[in-house]
């Protein structure tokens, strides 16, 4: 079923709750939260789970069982966003004086320059449902690794190749982007914790249904 858009599509059928295939997955969806550069819950974020397609599900399944021997676990900050959730980000964007998570999100940027400098898309990877924006736990210590950043902190140090952090913090996001690589997931350049599976299923495709395990089921 689509709307006028030819491209943006409310069929779920081709997405799973990544909960469901991914044994011991944590997950801290963001954008369900107040905790994010926005600081209210995102439109058509209904639920607190990360849905995927099936085959990116399928892969990070792999992924995870790999880590998993290693003494580590998924955790999930984004994984399908609706077309609803990037217009939100587009509509704040637009909101000047809006700035009341600036100290926490994006305190070395102005706000405009979370869009000039592609932090915030128009279009994002994440609404073709086969990104997820995640990080390691160490099981031993049960705590997340140190990555040198939080996610969502926009700026150069979060960069994955950035090299102001110390080497523990560069060397766990390499184990994050080797593992992800391996598994068949594509990195960008401003974010250390973003990923798209290679072969996504649907490149030209962005799809506007709710984060919701109940909408999933219909």
């Amino acid at each position: 079923m689509k709307n006028i858009h030819a491209d943006i599509i409310h069929d779920p059928s081709g997405f799973v709750l990544l909960a469901d295939h991914v044994p011991g997955v944590i997950q801290e969806i963001r954008y369900y939260s107040t905790y994010n550069f926005i600081g209210e819950r995102i439109d058509g974020y209904e639920e607190p789970c990360a849905l995927l397609t099936k085959e990116a599900a399928r892969a990070l399944k792999a992924i995870s069982n790999e880590l998993m021997v290693q003494g580590y676990r998924i955790k999930v900050f984004d994984a399908y966003r609706p077309v609803s959730a990037v217009k939100h980000f587009m509509l704040w964007g637009i909101e000047d004086q809006d700035v009341r998570m600036k100290p926490y999100f994006y305190p070395d940027l102005q706000k405009q320059e979370l869009f000039e400098r592609g932090y915030i898309a128009k279009e994002s990877s994440h609404s073709r449902g086969s990104t997820i924006d995640l990080t390691l736990l160490d099981m031993a210590k049960g705590r997340e690794l140190d990555m040198g950043s939080p996610f969502d902190r926009f700026g150069t140090i979060s960069h994955p190749d950035y090299r102001g952090i110390t080497q523990e913090q560069y060397d766990n996001r390499m184990l994050l982007r080797r593992v992800m690589l391996r598994g068949g997931f594509e990195p960008i350049d401003c974010e250390w914790w973003h990923f798209t599976l290679q072969d996504e299923p649907f490149p030209d495709t962005y799809f506007d249904f709710p984060v919701s395990s109940e909408y999933l089921r219909k």
